[in-house]
C-alpha cells in the first residue's frame, strides 16, 4: 500500500530495514509517530541522533561507550587477569545483567563466518591478542553455540593456548542455536559456573 505522503512513505521504509521489523510494524509504528505530540518525535529523533553522534567502541575491550576507555576496563574492583570473549555488545549487556562475571570482557565483532566472507581479520582478534601481555590469566570463550560460533571457539582456543593463557569456555546452559543476549540470568549464571577447559 503506497500513501500519498512520501514523507511517511519514506519512514515506513527506514523503518522496516530495523531487524524484526516488517512492512506492517513499520506502517504501524510510523502512524504512532504521527499521531504522537510533536515534543515526543523529536525526542525520539534526538535519541538517535545522540547515539550515532555520542557512541563508540572502546579501544580496549571493542564494547560500546560514550567514554573511552568504558567504564568496565577503567573499573579497579573488576578482576583485570579474566577476560570474557563475546561476539556483540549486545551479550556484554546480557551477563552483566548476572552481576556474576566480574572480570573484564573483549568484544570480537561477530563470529568467523567463511561463507558471508569474514575471517579472523575481519574481528578483533588482534586486539585481544594484545591484551594478553597485561597480565591476563584466564580467557572465557562466550560464543553463541551455532556453527559459527563454535568455528570460532575452536580457532581462538587453538591460538590463545600455546600463549600459556587458561581458556576456558561457557558451560552447555546456552541452547544451541540460542543467542545469549535472549538468555535469561539463572542460565547464564549457570553457564559461567559451569565453564570448562577447552581441550
Amino acid at each position: 500500500m503506497i500513501f500519498t505522503s512520501q514523507s511517511l512513505e519514506t519512514l515506513i521504509g527506514e523503518l522496516s530495514k530495523l531487524p524484526g521489523i516488517g512492512r506492517k510494524t513499520a506502517q504501524r509504528l510510523a502512524l504512532y509517530i504521527l499521531k504522537s505530540d510533536e515534543e515526543n518525535s523529536y525526542r525520539l529523533a534526538n535519541a538517535i541522533v545522540d547515539v550515532k553522534q555520542k557512541i563508540r567502541y572502546c579501544s580496549i575491550c571493542q564494547n560500546i561507550t560514550e567514554s573511552d576507555p568504558c567504564s568496565i576496563c577503567t573499573d579497579p574492583g573488576r578482576d583485570h587477569s579474566s577476560i570474557c570473549v563475546l561476539e556483540d555488545p549486545s551479550d556484554v549487556l546480557a551477563l552483566e545483567k548476572t552481576n556474576e562475571f566480574r572480570g573484564l570482557y573483549h568484544v570480537l565483532g561477530g563470529v568467523l563466518s567463511p561463507l558471508e566472507g569474514i575471517g579472523p581479520d575481519r574481528l578483533k582478534v588482534k586486539e585481544l591478542l594484545n591484551r594478553l601481555k597485561e597480565g591476563v590469566t584466564e580467557v572465557i570463550l562466550a560464543l553463541n553455540p551455532d556453527v559459527e560460533g563454535e568455528a570460532t571457539t575452536i580457532y581462538l582456543s587453538n591460538l590463545l593456548r600455546p600463549l600459556g593463557v587458561r581458556v576456558t569456555r561457557i558451560a552447555r546452559g546456552v541452547p544451541v542455536g540460542g543467542d545469549l543476549e535472549f538468555a535469561d540470568e539463572a542460565t547464564l549464571v549457570r553457564a559461567l559456573e559451569g565453564r570448562i577447559v577447552v581441550q
